[in-house]
């Protein structure tokens, strides 16, 4: 392993052997930049955090309260400040990462503008908002290791070999704030060849983990919206396998797939799957489809599709644009199913998109994978989709129900209502959502928790407080009191924000290449300096 005084020798010998040429070149400048940046490609990236995610992934089996985290992010700078934060206020990105969400790209980064998650957005943005994402953090890291690099000069200056020293140490510990992405692929943006051409571009831009749903491509939704329609597993299987393809030829056999399953949701197919043996998985997946009855053939209308089932001649529901109709009640069967067969085909980890976050319900179908695949993980969406305080109050009030206790003074259909909020079931509703991440892990086998648009919410949220005081009464308070007083109280680097895009990072390279010449922007005049 190399350190600051190690590289800094070998950029002296370099030097040294270069001759008389390179006698501008200061070691210890080189020696700097070369730490600023330590990935120089988005494989370097995505071979790094793909080895995060398989430790993590370990360290979750053997303990299952060593889950992850992340929250998911629509811009570089989103992101960012997200790991900037972490690391100020938790020491450490250890089982934290970001989240890129499909939604928040049709939502915020299309061309078109806003649009409905429905794989309407150009696919090219997904890998462009990885690479984004990995630049922002790479700047973080040089942000923060110019900081240690003035402050080891401001100890040698003073002759404080112990301070140098403890910096140093810093230096050579430094923890990158390069985190594992996974990345939202939808159903993949068209046939398998499509999701293996997107796929590379998203692992060349840093992608260690790709999350692939089995949805339709061109009908794909939300999947917390209704309309949704599934393919059959072999369709879904060559995606996983093309995004497989991508990974090693790539030669990153460590990346991470994950398989999303939408069946809970959905009632729809788009065609039916052709069985070559009795009991296959297509025989399985048409098992599901809803279907008539039919006494004869006589009884057929003309271009009907008929199967054969149990000896019996039945005709599949179809609706009048062609899709054929899952019987009622066949979801978690369906998921269960899904889940199985995706992991048995290749993918590492499990989604299962469900209308409500309910540790007992995601436990039930998770139970039913162990028992054919033991260690079935999940990647599970905290969606603010779900009304978190509306499910959990019914939770408690449906549990407490069943307890016998005395619920007359609630009213469960107005739960939600702030006159709820100081009452001991709300409490207790509130506990619940505290604990949900680490009793899903422990008891439902979810490996990761994410969040898919909390950054969409709280720019509206925030948004919306300045300019109700700022064009109101409150006038210029509203930004001082509320944002920048805040700012320099809570220690938020960004009050900064010359030095967070990097104006100091830029005068150092300025100092490197001209020396005495150069141009800086950081004297006396730079206003920057009020915050210091």
């Amino acid at each position: 392993m190399t350190s600051y005084l190690s590289d800094l020798e070998s950029f002296a010998s370099l030097r040294t052997e270069k001759g008389e040429t390179w006698s501008s070149i200061n070691p210890e400048f080189a020696t700097r930049m070369a730490l600023q940046n330590r990935f120089h490609t988005g494989l370097d990236i995505a071979k790094y955090t793909a080895q995060v995610m398989r430790k993590d992934m370990a360290e979750y089996d053997a303990d299952v309260t060593r889950y992850t985290q992340s929250l998911g992010c629509w811009h570089g700078f989103v992101g960012q400040q997200k790991l900037i934060s972490i690391k100020r206020h938790h020491g450490t990105t250890d089982k934290r990462y970001l989240y890129l969400s499909g939604w928040m790209v049709a939502a915020l980064r299309s061309e078109f503008g806003p649009l409905p998650d429905q794989s309407m957005h150009e696919k090219t943005s997904v890998p462009a908002l990885i690479e984004e994402l990995y630049t922002f953090l790479k700047q973080a890291d040089a942000r923060e290791l110019n900081h240690l690099f003035h402050d080891l000069d401001t100890a040698r200056s003073s002759g404080d070999s112990s301070a140098e020293e403890a910096i140093l140490a810093k230096i050579d510990n430094f923890e990158t704030h390069v985190v594992p992405i996974i990345a939202d692929i939808d159903a993949g943006f068209g046939n398998e060849e499509a999701t293996y051409l997107l796929a590379k571009k998203m692992i060349e831009a840093g992608a260690c983990a790709i999350q692939i749903e089995n949805q339709v491509s061109d009908a794909k939704q939300c999947g917390h919206q209704d309309g949704k329609v599934t393919v059959p597993h072999e369709d879904f299987t060559s995606k996983i396998n093309a995004v497989r393809y991508a990974f090693l030829e790539l030669g990153i056999p460590e990346g991470i797939i994950v398989a999303r399953t939408d069946s809970l949701g959905a009632g729809l197919t788009q065609k039916l799957p052709v069985s070559t043996t009795p009991g296959d998985l297509a025989s399985q997946y048409l098992d599901f489809v809803d279907c008539e009855e039919l006494g004869s053939v006589d009884d057929a209308e003309e271009n009907d599709v008929l199967l054969k089932r149990d000896g019996k001649l039945v005709r599949p529901v179809r609706l009048p644009n062609g899709l054929y109709r899952f019987k009622e009640g066949t979801g978690e069967d369906r998921v269960v199913l899904d889940c199985i067969t995706s992991l048995r085909s290749g993918a590492d980890l499990l989604w299962i998109e469900t209308e409500k976050p309910h540790v007992q319900q995601i436990k039930g179908m998770v139970d039913r994978v162990k028992e054919a695949v033991s260690d079935a993980k999940l990647v599970y969406n905290n969606s603010p989709s779900f009304n978190w305080t509306l499910n959990f109050r019914q939770q408690v009030f449906d549990s407490w129900t069943e307890e016998g206790k005395d619920l007359s003074e609630y009213n469960r259909d107005e739960l939600m209502a702030a006159a709820y909020d100081e009452t001991p079931l709300a409490i207790e509703a509130d506990a619940r959502i505290q604990s949900f991440q680490a009793d899903g892990s422990a008891h439902a086998g979810i490996f990761h928790h994410l969040i898919t648009l909390p950054t969409y919410h709280t720019a509206a949220l925030s948004t919306d407080n300045l300019a109700a005081g700022y064009f109101g009464k409150e006038g210029m308070l509203a930004y001082v009191a509320g944002v920048q007083r805040q700012e320099i109280r809570q220690g938020i680097a960004c009050v900064k924000h010359q030095d967070m895009a990097g104006s100091n990072i830029g005068d150092d390279h300025k100092e490197y290449f001209s020396g005495d010449q150069a141009l800086k922007a950081a004297g006396e005049d730079n206003t920057m300096n009020q915050f210091g």
